[in-house]
């Protein structure tokens, strides 16, 4: 009886022996995987852009286990067309201007579509977005990026932990609305409701020194509800707009 106890022990410590690995080896998988960062630069105010609204809403639920990040960025020179996007920032179509610069394809457009800061595409292609991701998760992330987030007051403070830093780096880190709705009622999209993902609704840049650490604090949106909102941070070269790395946190 004793012989077979034994044996029950041993067996049993094997399966959790077998357990425990395999979490560490998923883990160590989804790292050596990479990372794919997508910058959807979009606009209430275009005809074209719903479809590739659509289409990060869908990849968001379908990869939200990988290192698949979204961002969409609503810029504002739609504004002048007839309907203000809500959404829309100035500084968004800023960032999309130095992408122009970095990737020499300029005029801008939407649905333009960024993959890691180095290759833009047209965001509502389903297959060549798919491809792009695929291609981006077989590359291994340059710098490993951890975030913590607390809330205090109207207030978020997120501290950064990364593996290496450079003078020529910065630090982006993005406050995500996850979903909304609007109604539009001018322009192209007029009598339509629109449905909208990820939604970048505040964007803070820290220029990175030597420092593998530190804090930031960032002003919250008024309609701000953390079930609803995330943080995806991104490292990204100043130079070439290339993005070595990116990670997100949930806000409970």
């Amino acid at each position: 009886m004793r012989k077979i106890k034994i044996i029950l022990v041993y067996v049993a410590f094997l399966l959790v022996s077998g357990m425990t690995a395999f979490s560490q080896n998923t883990s160590d998988i989804k790292k050596k995987n990479g990372f794919a960062l997508l910058e959807l630069y979009t606009s209430e105010g275009c005809s074209s852009c719903p479809p590739a609204d659509e289409l990060m809403g869908k990849l968001q639920n379908e990869y939200k286990e990988e290192n698949v990040y979204i961002l969409a960025f609503h810029v504002d020179y739609w504004d002048r067309q007839g309907w203000k996007d809500i959404f829309s920032n100035a500084d968004f179509t800023k960032r999309q201007y130095e992408y122009g610069k970095f990737l020499g394809k300029e005029p801008i457009y939407t649905p333009q579509l960024i993959v890691n800061g180095t290759a833009e595409y047209i965001g509502s292609q389903e297959t060549i977005v798919r491809n792009a991701i695929k291609n981006a998760l077989a590359k291994s992330a340059t710098v490993d990026l951890s975030l913590n987030a607390t809330l205090l007051d109207n207030k978020l403070n997120v501290s950064y932990t990364l593996n290496k830093a450079s003078k020529n780096n910065r630090l982006v880190l993005a406050v995500v609305q996850k979903s909304a709705k609007s109604n539009v009622k001018r322009g192209e999209n007029a009598n339509r409701i629109l449905s909208h993902f990820q939604i970048v609704r505040q964007l803070h840049s820290i220029t990175l020194t030597e420092k593998l650490n530190g804090n930031a604090s960032i002003n919250l949106p008024k309609d701000f509800n953390s079930k609803e909102y995330e943080v995806i941070g991104l490292v990204q070269n100043r130079n070439s707009g290339a993005i070595l790395g990116a990670e997100r946190v949930t806000l409970n």
